[in-house]
């Protein structure tokens, strides 16, 4: 039953009151308004369809991002440090926005933006997606209710380029381990060949450490990953060899290069000095995956190596030859 208050010489607050439903209220400037609302908010009840939304008109878009980050990033791979440019550049964008008001439109406006100010659609991908995580966990752990839903999921996501489909080719990986060996890091040899015979990230591979290397099984445990999912990988002979070559350090890590950008610096070095255009470190992610099926691995082999969690994707990361695939028909 809804009852009405006066607030002031000019408001009504509305009061619904309802058995199996906590106690509504929203406040009018009149009468007629207040009790309008009032009897929706009740056949609403009756129907079973009344969703309460004042927790949602109460937080911000900004709000729920920064509680997103506080206790979610910390369980993220690197403390979610890869989510946090996208993260302020939601709050900057639509971080006035209460969780109630937020409509498909605005995320539609947002990715158009976005894309005309040069964003990558990769990029405007991954910033929708964060959005639509938060959202999700505002329903399922936070307990606020979305009348309009995950509003993201409404959303024509940005259509993506061709993925990169550039392999080593002719004498190349020779020339690039041969420029590596004259190189001012001394580990860039051991962490091309590393890269190429497990499919790694470049990340992954700047995290390792001593401790989840295992010579005795010949695998090398990655406990963080890109997607949160730790994975085990296989160490080839020719991977074991490189690594027991390398002095373990007291720090326990692999590597001196603690930073993911250093390896890129060094790696575009060598390229320069061994003549290679058109390469990049993350380009031997999609060598490696490739060689595992030109040696016959099945697909399920290939993904618990590259820890790649869809068939999309992995498929973005293949590219067999076509010479190769016509040899087998013979």
């Amino acid at each position: 039953m809804a009852t009405f208050e006066k607030r002031g010489p000019y408001q009504i607050r509305a009061k619904v009151r309802k058995l199996g439903h906590r106690t509504i209220t929203k406040t009018f400037n009149n009468k007629r308004d207040a009790e309008a609302w009032a009897r929706g908010v009740e056949a609403d009840m009756d129907r079973g369809a009344f969703i309460p939304s004042t927790i949602a008109q109460r937080t911000t878009i900004r709000k729920a991002l920064e509680r997103y980050q506080e206790e979610v990033f910390p369980r993220l791979a690197r403390s979610g440090n890869d989510e946090k440019a996208r993260l302020r550049r939601l709050v900057n964008d639509m971080g006035e926005l209460s969780l109630s008001a937020l409509e498909a439109s605005h995320v539609a406006k947002y990715r158009d933006q976005r894309l005309k100010d040069g964003a990558a659609p990769q990029t405007v991908k991954h910033e929708i997606g964060l959005l639509g995580r938060v959202l999700k966990h505002c329903v399922m752990d936070w307990g606020i209710p979305l009348t309009r839903g995950i509003v993201t999921s409404h959303v024509r996501k940005p259509s993506l380029p061709p993925g990169r489909d550039r392999r080593l080719v002719d004498e190349e990986e020779a020339r690039l381990l041969d420029a590596a060996k004259t190189s001012k890091s001394k580990e860039i040899e051991a962490i091309i060949v590393i890269a190429l015979e497990t499919a790694a990230r470049r990340g992954e591979i700047a995290a390792m450490t001593w401790e989840h290397v295992n010579f005795v099984r010949c695998t090398w445990h990655i406990p963080h990953t890109k997607n949160g999912v730790p994975r085990t990988v296989p160490l080839s002979p020719r991977a074991v060899e490189f690594l027991q070559r390398i002095p373990q350090r007291i720090d326990g890590r692999v590597w001196a290069l603690k930073a993911s950008h250093s390896i890129t610096q060094a790696f575009d070095r060598i390229c320069k000095r061994a003549k290679i255009e058109g390469l990049n470190f993350h380009d031997l992610r999609h060598e490696a995956t490739t060689r595992l099926f030109e040696q016959e691995f099945e697909i399920m082999e290939v993904a618990s190596i590259t820890g790649h969690k869809t068939l999309a994707m992995l498929q973005r990361y293949t590219h067999l030859r076509a010479e190769n695939l016509a040899a087998k028909m013979r």
